[in-house]
């Protein structure tokens, strides 16, 4: 079958959880036999100007780099694109670019929704944005022939806002990592094996990372250094501010690596911070888990899982005295290399779900 994907700025190797959540899918779709075509925002991918990324084919299209409306005039013209290339499945990722499902029905394509969680809820939208993400969530929970969701939240959340309870769960998958054998890089950093605590992701204020830095200025602990790996797509007041609280703090700010750079930084770390206020199913969570990293989270529900500890892994979310004293528990008594059961994560398995749903709806 022939299956358009949009709602996504391009893979490969494009910051964001969408993003990474359709880099690991799509080539294994395309394995299983089908034709997969995924279409990229240009303004994200001009350092890759491939047109095939293990079997997806990948179609750059124009949008505006505005983060109020750049999601929905590109999944406007990818809509258009998919009905002339005759998909057989559109599949939109997120809300936001959800707002085009009733378009793409009209058109009479059949269209599958993965609801990656409550984008409104990101404190950098204003009243205008959240408005049009509410409206995605709503138009596509109710228009597309299938909805897939990534966590029991989400589930819980389309079931009692819009009466939909044929959801189908498919978490976000994990894959287990091939550890670095090198520390040229974090050595070029200053670090120390072990001797650093990690955080990864965008700069956005939802993220938290300001918390971590005031918990982490509160602590001071000897001879532990802070790494904060990211960037953020649209530099802000915000990410400025961040950077400088950064600096001032001592803190490490590697921008955004991929590769072989994070490889070194995951293997290496002590603890791995997720001190987040909104998240679907964090994929950096899952990735520090598949290195044996011991974990502190924010107790969000996106961040409880099975697998994690409730009175030892979590911190209240914003508490910044809770979260000093947790982190100087977990660093007082180390638990790194840690094992979880990540067997619900596997990417073989997920790829297998999904397209079954595709055969059931044609």
């Amino acid at each position: 079958m022939r299956i358009v994907v949009t709602g996504t700025r391009g893979i490969p190797d494009v910051q964001g959880g969408v993003e990474t959540h359709c880099q690991e899918l799509y080539p294994r779709i395309a394995a299983l036999g089908h034709e997969v075509i995924l279409i990229r925002r240009k303004p994200y991918v001009t350092d890759s100007p491939v047109k095939n990324y293990r079997g997806v084919k990948l179609i750059d299209l124009y949008t505006p780099r505005k983060k109020s409306f750049e999601a929905i005039i590109h999944t406007f013209l990818a809509v258009i694109e998919a009905k002339r290339l005759r998909a057989d499945i559109l599949h939109i990722h997120a809300i936001g670019p959800a707002i085009m499902v009733p378009l793409a029905k009209i058109l009479g394509l059949k269209v599958v929704m993965t609801n990656h969680g409550p984008d409104y809820d990101r404190q950098k939208w204003g009243r205008l944005a959240k408005t049009i993400l509410k409206t995605g969530e709503r138009l596509g929970s109710r228009y597309s022939n299938r909805v897939i969701v990534i966590s029991k939240v989400i589930a819980d959340i389309v079931s009692h806002k819009y009466n939909r309870h044929d959801t189908d769960l498919i978490y976000n998958g994990v894959t287990t990592p091939r550890k670095s054998t090198h520390t040229d890089y974090i050595e070029s950093l200053g670090l120390q094996p072990g001797k650093y605590i990690v955080a990864v992701g965008r700069f956005v204020k939802e993220k938290g990372f300001h918390d971590l830095i005031q918990a982490y200025l509160q602590l001071k602990p000897a001879g532990i250094k802070l790494v904060i790996a990211g960037d953020a797509d649209h530099p802000d007041t915000y990410s400025e501010s961040l950077k400088a609280q950064a600096r001032g703090a001592g803190a490490i700010l590697t921008g955004f690596i991929k590769g072989e750079k994070l490889n070194q930084l995951m293997t290496n770390a002590a603890l791995f911070v997720i001190p987040s206020y909104h998240e679907g199913l964090p994929f950096t969570l899952l990735e520090a888990m598949s290195y044996n990293l011991d974990v502190l989270a924010s107790d969000i529900p996106a961040n409880q899982l099975a697998c994690l500890k409730p009175g030892t892994d979590f911190f209240n979310t914003g508490n910044i005295r809770d979260l000093s004293d947790r982190l100087n528990a977990k660093l007082s008594d180390p638990k790194t290399p840690r094992t979880y059961d990540l067997r619900p994560y596997d990417w073989e398995r997920i790829a297998r779900l999904t397209e079954q749903i595709y055969k059931e709806l044609i």
